[in-house]
Parts: C-alpha cells; sequence; structure tokens
C-alpha cells in the first residue's frame, strides 16, 4: 500500500456507501476521491475517477455495478457491494473466515461482498458442508430477522414516519415466493445442489440481525456436540467470529437480534433440544456491521495489505 491509498465510493449517498464513507472519512492512509455532484450519474465521469483509484467500492443496484465494471481497468481493485458479482466468474468472495477465502481476496482485483442473510446463513452451514458433517444435497432451511434498516433509504423513511401503516408495528416476513436474491450465493459458496428454503423476515428496530439454521440430527453426519465443537474448531483462530460452547450464551433463554448492533463481529449459538435429536445454529450479527460496511472494510484491509481489523467495531455500539 502506498503512503495514501486513494479510495473512491461509486454510490456514497446509499446506506451502504455513506456508512462506509464516514467510516473511512478521517481513517489515516486514506485519500477519498470525489466526484462533482452534476456528474454523480455520468457512467463517463464516475469511471474517470475510478480510473484514478487505488480501490473503488461499488455501492450501486445490480444492474449499474455490471454497467460500470467493463470500464474499470484490470489493475483498480473494485469491492462490489451488489448481488450483481457474487457468483460470477473471476469474482472472490468476500467471507475470509470460509476457509480458503482470505488468501483469495487479499491476492484479488474483483471482490464480492457478501448479502447480509447471505453472510448468517454461510457461517453456519458453509462449514458443515466442508468439514463433511452435512452433504451437498442437505435440504437446509433457514430463517433470518433484520432490522429496518437492510432495506435501504427508502424502508427506513417508511419505518420512521409519523404516521406509519400499523402493519409496521408486527414483524413481517417477504420473500413469500421463496426467492430472494441471496439464494445463489448461499447454494453456490455453501457447496449446495440445490437453495435452502428460506424465509427472511424484516421488525421493527433499526439494525442487527440473526439467522436461524433448524437441524434434524439425523439429516447430518453428526450429533450436536461434535457439530458444536467442529464449528468452534473451523473459527478457532478468527477475531471477528465467536462460537459458544454447545447450549450456551443466550439471554436466559432470548436472543435479540439487535444484541451485536454497531459491532463488526459475528457470534455463533449451538443451542440443542434435550435429547439432541434437533439442534438450532444462529448467527447473530449487525447487517450493517458484518453484514455490509464491516465485511466491506475487512476485505479492503485484506486487499490494500493492511492489519484485518483496522477500523472494525469490535463490541457493539
Amino acid at each position: 500500500m502506498s503512503e495514501s491509498c486513494k479510495i473512491f465510493i461509486d454510490g456514497s449517498a446509499g446506506t451502504t456507501g455513506l456508512r462506509i464513507h464516514d467510516r473511512l472519512a478521517n481513517r489515516p492512509g486514506i485519500t477519498l476521491l470525489t466526484i462533482d455532484e452534476a456528474d454523480r450519474k455520468n457512467i463517463e465521469a464516475r469511471a474517470a475517477v475510478i480510473n484514478q483509484s487505488d480501490l473503488t467500492f461499488l455501492c450501486l443496484p445490480d444492474a449499474a455495478a455490471r454497467e460500470i465494471v467493463p470500464l474499470i481497468r484490470p489493475e483498480v481493485r473494485v469491492l462490489d457491494t451488489s448481488t450483481a458479482h457474487r457468483t460470477a466468474p473471476g469474482w472472490v468472495y468476500g467471507l475470509p473466515e470460509l476457509h480458503g477465502q482470505r488468501v483469495r481476496i487479499a491476492a484479488a482485483n474483483r471482490v464480492a461482498v457478501p448479502g447480509c442473510h447471505a453472510t448468517g446463513f454461510l457461517t453456519l452451514a458453509a462449514p458443515l458442508v466442508a468439514l463433511g458433517l452435512a452433504s451437498p444435497d442437505t435440504p437446509f432451511a433457514c430463517y433470518s430477522l433484520t432490522g429496518y434498516s437492510g432495506g435501504g433509504k427508502s424502508m427506513i423513511a417508511d419505518y420512521r414516519a409519523e404516521n406509519r401503516p400499523a402493519a409496521l408495528d408486527a414483524p413481517r416476513p417477504y420473500g413469500l415466493a421463496l426467492h430472494h436474491k441471496h439464494l445463489p450465493e448461499m447454494q453456490t459458496i455453501a457447496g449446495l445442489t440445490q437453495p435452502p428454503l428460506f424465509c427472511p423476515i424484516v421488525a421493527d428496530y433499526y439494525c442487527g440481525m440473526e439467522t436461524i439454521l433448524p437441524l434434524q440430527m439425523s439429516a447430518l453426519k453428526a450429533d450436536a456436540a461434535t457439530v458444536a465443537r467442529e464449528l468452534a474448531g473451523y473459527y478457532a483462530e478468527e477475531q471477528m467470529i465467536t462460537v459458544h460452547p454447545l447450549g450456551e450464551g443466550t439471554q436466559n433463554g432470548f436472543l435479540a437480534a439487535n444484541t451485536l448492533a454497531g459491532s463488526d463481529r459475528l457470534e455463533i449459538f449451538c443451542l440443542p433440544n434435550a435429547d439432541g435429536s434437533q439442534m438450532q445454529l444462529i448467527s447473530l450479527f449487525d447487517n450493517l456491521g458484518k453484514g455490509s460496511s464491516g465485511a466491506a472494510l475487512q476485505c479492503m484491509n485484506l486487499m490494500l495489505g493492511l492489519e484485518e481489523t483496522t477500523g472494525l467495531a469490535m463490541d457493539p455500539a
């Protein structure tokens, strides 16, 4: 990394882009490039600024991310926070804690930042498959609860509106046709032969995510204690992921989804039933932290050869 690394955020007005901007604005060794407001939607002007940068974050809708990439010089390092390139050839998936990914991210010029729900699922399911505890054709089902910030500026405005509808007072499952933009990466990165059954839920709190993977132990090749032990071993050297011992870590039998709001870390809970025939694996994190801007900055640090946790929040706000 040079004495001052030139960073551009394409789409800095959106929720993710603004958060990344705020977290880098006063960081030593970083120079944030800017673009005139009049050129913010001009693709040639944006490409010109990107090509002056050492690394650019794409915080854009999928179509806009796909449109700009062909105009970027190969040597410019790119972190795409959209869904556009998460399973695309030539792109590295930006979840360093999955074995082998850290080295790939550090060497890559094109990295796709994971989706928030996908992060919750993959940190649980991908090690099970990689370690041989679950087969690739395991019919996983997954529930994931998010704060309303996950819906971006329009959803934030809806939830904060003075005369909002009463429906927003209650949790709301969505993606009810079992189609969600995170499903391709969830299947591909976990190495599954079929996508999981996935139910996302948005609720009336700002940020925080809780992803639940219920398991019938008869469908796995290990008992609950082995699963907890193997997950702990898989993440043993990780600074940003903690695995709680079997049956431990809950808040008097509850787990509040906003517990890690403001943190860039993720915690995993391994919760069996009384006879061990079933268990729930739960990942708890901030959809705006490890599920978004924190993940992007973690990947940026690796790509720039910096200490991986530089600028990351280790504790809740």
